[in-house]
Parts: C-alpha cells; sequence; structure tokens
C-alpha cells in the first residue's frame, strides 16, 4: 500500500507540474507597439507595486486583438477608440466593454504658405482630410479657431457642405490624409492628424493650432482600454486603468510624445 500510494502521489506530482497553470495577478494585454505598448510599459512600473504584472502582447493589426480578447486569450486591450469597438462588436457580434478613455492624438494645423493664423488671407487654401469622419474633425478645429461656422447638427460628420458662414472665403481643400504633409508647400494652411504629421517629419508642437482636451473630437477619438463585458469590475483591471490615467503616465505622454499622444480629459 505504501507503494501504490508513493507511486499515485509522484504521478499527481508531476501532473501540477507539467499541467498549463496561468500565473496570478498577471494582466495579460494586446496593444499597438507605438504608443499604447510603450505606454504599457510605463504602466508595468506602476503597477509592480500593487503586486500585478503586465504581460505586453504586441498586434500589427486591428482585428486580432479583439477576437483574441474575446476569446479569453488576453484580458484586455488597448489599441483602439470607442467609435471601432462599437463597429466591431456589431460586425463581428463580439462582447467587448470600454474601461474608458486613456489618450487622444490631437489634430493640428500646421503651417504651408502661411505661417501665422493670424495672417491668414482671404481666399486661402485649406487642406483637411477627404474621409469623412477625419475631414469632420479637420472642420471641428477650424470652426474652433474662429474661420467657420458649420450646421449645427454636422458635428464629427461634417463636411464642405455643412459651412454656413465663411468670412475669409477660405477654399477648403480635401486631400487624401496621407498625403496632406506632402500638400503643405502647395496650400496656405493643413489640418493633419498627428499620426500623419508625426510620419511626415512634423512636430505637433509645431502646430499653429491643436484640438483641445476637451473638444468634441477628442472625447469621442480617445484611445481606450477594452475589456469583455462582465468583467470591468475586476480589480487588477482597475488598478490598471487607475495607473493608465495617473498624474505620472498623463506626465509621461507629454514628455515622451511632445504633443503627439496627450493624456484624455475624463
Amino acid at each position: 500500500m505504501k507503494r501504490l500510494f508513493s507511486t499515485c502521489a509522484a504521478l499527481l506530482l508531476a501532473v501540477a507540474l507539467t499541467s498549463p497553470v496561468r500565473a496570478e495577478n498577471v494582466i495579460v494585454i494586446g496593444a499597438s507597439p507605438t504608443p499604447h505598448a510603450e505606454i504599457l510599459a510605463e504602466a508595468a512600473k506602476l503597477l509592480k507595486g500593487q503586486g500585478y504584472a503586465l504581460k505586453i502582447i504586441d498586434y500589427s493589426d486591428y482585428v486580432q486583438p479583439n477576437m483574441a480578447l474575446d476569446s479569453k486569450e488576453l484580458d484586455a486591450n488597448y489599441f483602439q477608440h470607442k467609435p471601432y469597438l462599437d463597429d466591431f462588436n456589431a460586425q463581428k457580434g463580439t462582447k467587448l466593454d470600454s474601461l474608458g478613455p486613456v489618450h487622444y492624438e490631437p489634430f493640428g494645423i500646421y503651417a504651408g504658405k502661411c505661417k501665422d493664423l493670424k495672417e491668414l488671407k482671404e481666399g486661402a487654401l485649406v487642406a483637411v482630410p477627404n474621409d469623412a469622419t477625419n475631414e469632420g474633425r479637420a472642420l471641428l478645429l477650424l470652426e474652433a479657431e474662429g474661420f467657420i461656422t458649420l450646421k449645427k447638427e454636422a458635428g464629427l460628420t461634417a463636411t464642405r457642405r455643412d459651412i454656413v458662414d465663411n468670412p475669409k472665403k477660405l477654399k477648403i481643400e480635401e486631400i487624401e490624409a496621407a498625403q496632406l504633409v506632402r500638400s503643405l508647400p502647395d496650400v496656405d494652411i493643413a489640418i493633419i492628424n498627428g499620426n500623419y504629421a508625426i510620419l511626415g517629419g512634423l512636430k505637433v508642437a509645431d502646430a499653429l493650432a491643436v484640438e483641445k482636451a476637451d473638444s468634441v473630437a477628442a472625447s469621442t477619438y480617445a484611445n481606450i482600454v477594452a475589456v469583455r463585458q462582465g468583467d470591468a469590475s475586476r480589480p487588477d483591471l482597475q488598478a490598471l486603468y487607475k495607473v493608465l490615467t495617473s498624474p505620472e503616465l498623463a506626465a509621461f505622454m507629454q514628455q515622451k510624445y511632445a504633443g503627439a499622444v496627450l493624456p484624455s480629459v475624463k
């Protein structure tokens, strides 16, 4: 009996040692490499003091991180804004929720022939993105700077047709977003997304104007932490979100990205 008991005990121990057991207090999160994974790496330092570890998995596309979250391969992901998540749920039948906003990447007005918005002349040529969402953001920024007035109901889907007042008779030129930086020598100003500005060698800090942190666009298109429905109250995920929206992480974003990535206003 002793020999049989010893054999059984040894077998049970071997199974326990070889079975895949997920480590406790490890949060597995998917992210885009830049800036999301970089921000998470900084957050991991603060979470460590609270007894949590982050395992960050990079994704180069916008589909797999949501599918992996839905299938419980991830605890959370960080790469998208709420409108994209809502559309993804509708299209794929997933049940994912937002923990809340973390950061946004602002649109800016960049100098072409005109180097100061106070000197923008009548009939000036203004380049904006030609896709619906980004054109709306660009026009809202132009409105915020006092150059045009849009129909009240236009919002983020505004186009040139929604301009009801244009005192300077600005000529709005719709251009593919990726080509806006190249258009600068040929226009007076261009309104460009932060990502394309950086790719084109521009600094957001040098923009003539940028979206405000409390603007409709900034709040709508803020990048969020996504989780499965029902997981939002998990203590580990709440700890993660608290760190990501902490003053320490806000300072990190502002210092590292020089205005191209800004903490969201909750």
